[in-house]
């Protein structure tokens, strides 16, 4: 079955900016299935437009930002 974006619920979203790219971090359930933690990256293109990207590595300063984010959202599920 493919994916459907009517059955993904987002119950939590917060985004941490940095200069050229942004964190995001959310609480997902997919078809009533069990609420899971997603962690996404998105950088700026030459057109100044957010593109996603690998999550990969973070710096300190990105991980400093987003682990307390990490929590707040694990007490959302």
């Amino acid at each position: 079955m493919p994916y459907d974006k009517s059955l993904d619920v987002e119950s939590f979203k917060e985004i941490k900016e940095f200069e050229e790219t942004r964190i995001s971090v959310g609480v997902y359930c997919y078809n009533n299935g069990i609420k899971k933690l997603q962690v996404t990256r998105e950088n700026k293109n030459a057109e100044e437009e957010w593109r996603f990207a690998k999550l990969g590595r973070m710096n300190k300063e990105e991980a400093k930002e987003v682990i307390p984010v990490m929590m707040k959202a694990v007490e959302q599920m």
